[in-house]
């Protein structure tokens, strides 16, 4: 039974070694039941991230890499391992090591035991180390998403996790180029099984998701995967026309029965300029999906590769 072990790097010189490391000591414990492939994706990164991979795949005969032409993001990078991955199980790894990979084995252990099972996923069910912000907005996103979208996604999942053959080959099946892999990992169904584990911090380096990036992030997820957005300006236009035609109906019957005049212009510009943000924020929503539209048709690449490591013979 061959292992493929997918690890996305970007400006990972530091980690890649400690990481290899550890995992070599969990495939000893393996006992020889199961080959490993490793597959390295160097996904742009402006540091000895490639030149760390070339030394490493020279010297280990396991060890397979390639590199993007420029940074095209985690979602590129799990996609093309994917699709390199000969494996009949795949997991997908951190090379910070936020992902243990002692939880490995039990996971194979799993997969060993329960025929019906598909994957094997990790889940948080804590954020040490995180900053409380990002702890919040990343718990209200899983609670927003799971209420919009037809998709269930656990929170907390990584993208860690290990997977029979045929759900890698369902996942490929999804070639749209606005890729978001959680909800596509769930979306595909397969039976799912999640361990749990607390937060672990990184090993070395730093992350390379800012507030910002996971933000954007999270907006990707929620357009890929839910309509609801779109909704927002059609309810908003009908409850605005509501309220508009009751505030006309109210304004001619105070000027009919008390003689008020309609006065107070920095009102209605009050009222106009929540209007016009109302409308750019329809605008917006709709630009968004548009926007998706627009780079499916053009039909571009997920990544483009420069370099490779050497076949094996």
């Amino acid at each position: 039974m061959l292992i493929s072990v997918i690890v996305p790097c970007y400006n990972e010189e530091e980690s890649i070694p400690l990481f290899f490391q550890e995992m070599e000591k969990v495939k000893g414990q393996f006992a020889g039941r199961h080959q490993f492939e490793y597959i390295f994706v160097n996904d742009g990164s402006n540091d000895r991230t490639l030149d760390v991979l070339r030394e490493l795949s020279a010297s280990h005969p396991t060890v397979q890499y390639f590199s993007f032409s420029r940074n095209f993001g985690k979602e590129a990078a799990l996609y093309a391992g994917l699709r390199e991955a000969q494996g009949d199980w795949v997991t997908v790894m951190d090379v910070d090591l936020q992902d243990p990979p002692e939880l490995l084995l039990e996971m194979a252990q799993l997969l060993e035991n329960n025929a019906d099972l598909d994957c094997v996923g990790c889940r948080r069910v804590s954020r040490d180390g995180e900053p409380p912000i990002r702890s919040f907005f990343a718990k209200q996103f899983y609670s927003l998403i799971n209420k919009i979208s037809d998709v269930e996604m656990v929170d907390g999942a990584r993208d860690f996790r290990l997977m029979r053959r045929p759900m890698v080959t369902a996942i490929l099946d999804v070639t749209e180029y606005n890729r978001f892999s959680k909800g596509i990992f769930a979306w595909v169904g397969f039976k799912t099984e999640y361990l749990t584990y607390k937060n672990v911090e990184r090993v070395a380096g730093e992350t390379s998701w800012s507030f910002w990036s996971l933000f954007k992030y999270s907006i990707e997820g929620i357009v890929n995967f839910s309509e609801v957005p779109l909704s927002i300006a059609t309810f908003a236009g009908i409850l605005f026309c509501l309220l508009a035609f009751a505030g006309g109906a109210f304004i001619i019957f105070k000027t009919l029965v008390f003689g008020d005049p309609v006065a107070g212009w920095p009102s209605m510009t009050v009222i106009m300029l929540f209007l016009g943000g109302l409308q750019l924020l329809s605008l917006g929503i709709i630009g968004k999906y548009l926007g998706k539209v627009f780079m499916e048709t053009k039909k571009r690449p997920v990544y483009i590769i420069k370099e490779r490591s050497q076949p094996r013979k």
